[in-house]
């Protein structure tokens, strides 16, 4: 079977999307980076290539391949999570945001092939390639992303952006739902 029918049929099943279910569900559909192949696409100047396997009214499914650039701080709006890193090593990062206030740094961490991360709702990270090592990564969400904030650290704002858009500073305005500024936080050393 098609990687893309096992997915359907495999999410078509799911009976809960609690944190637990999401990573059960993510191993046993047991997805081999060679299965992702021919969805993966040059990311022409963005962080990553991303691409939609599966989407329902409860989960979504991306595969999404990183340049060597690092995406921008963000959240997944009201959706959580599990990403897995199909190939390479993954820096995430972690903040913590306060209401109006710009994100600040809490901690990074490195993921390796085969490792899962889970991506709380309204937590805000950024993810990087910094080894160069052809990171592709796996993501699961419930539900889909809607909704997502992307944060501009250089510049205090932040935007709510649309569902097409990717954890960048959109370039289209039609791609900012919402833009808001944010004061720079005590934490922030800038």
């Amino acid at each position: 079977m098609d990687l893309l029918k096992r997915i359907e049929q495999h999410f078509s099943q799911l009976q809960s999307t609690s944190k637990e279910s999401l990573r059960e569900a993510l191993e046993q559909l047991d997805v081999q980076l060679e299965e992702l192949v021919p969805f993966l696409q040059s990311p022409e100047g963005k962080p990553y290539y991303r691409k939609l396997l599966y989407q329902d009214d409860q989960v979504e499914m991306l595969v999404m391949n990183w340049s060597d650039l690092e995406c921008a701080p963000h959240d997944h709006g009201d959706s959580c999570g599990w990403i897995q890193v199909m190939n390479g090593i993954s820096r995430n990062t972690v903040y913590e945001v306060k209401e109006n206030e710009l994100p600040f740094e809490v901690f990074s961490e490195y993921r390796k092939k085969g490792r899962l991360f889970f991506a709380p709702k309204k937590g805000v990270h950024k993810m990087t390639d910094p080894a160069k090592s052809d990171l592709v990564t796996l993501h699961l969400y419930s539900p889909p992303i809607s909704g997502m904030v992307v944060y501009d650290l250089a510049t205090c704002a932040a935007c709510v952006v649309s569902d097409d858009c990717g954890a960048w500073w959109p370039d289209e305005q039609r791609q900012k739902l919402k833009e808001f500024k944010l004061q720079k936080s005590e934490n922030v050393n800038l």
